[in-house]
């Protein structure tokens, strides 16, 4: 499998398949799969604490770290995507249509190179 040749349906299922062979429905509320998402995330961040911008953008030099930061978004994702499984939503046509949104509030001939929000009086 690879990013180019997988859907989100397929990993929804792989997910789905690890999860039923487990039996581990029973655990996986959504409130659960929320803090496990936020827990993870969290781990995820651990590799780039003390990191300065410069090294963040060459951890993936060092393919050990690259891996373990690897593993820590396939956490992240794999938790999202049981989530998704559990609310029964259909992750595509929702990021189409958050990413609809976020072209309304960053237009980018006013967003251009810019981290603050248009009108928010920052810089």
């Amino acid at each position: 499998m690879s990013d180019s040749d997988t859907t989100l349906a397929d990993l929804k299922q792989v997910v789905g398949e690890f999860v039923a062979e487990r039996d581990w429905g029973q655990f996986h509320s959504p409130k659960n799969l929320a803090m496990s998402i936020a827990i993870e995330a969290a781990e995820l961040m651990e590799h780039f604490q003390w990191l300065d911008v410069a090294e963040s953008r060459h951890l993936a030099d060092d393919p050990a770290r690259q891996q373990a930061v690897a593993e820590e978004i396939a956490d992240v994702l794999s938790y999202t995507l049981a989530l998704a499984n559990v609310l029964n939503l259909d992750l595509a046509t929702a990021l189409q249509q958050k990413m609809a949104k976020n072209r309304l509030k960053y237009p980018a001939d006013e967003c251009q190179g810019r981290w603050q929000r248009p009108n928010s009086g920052a810089g």
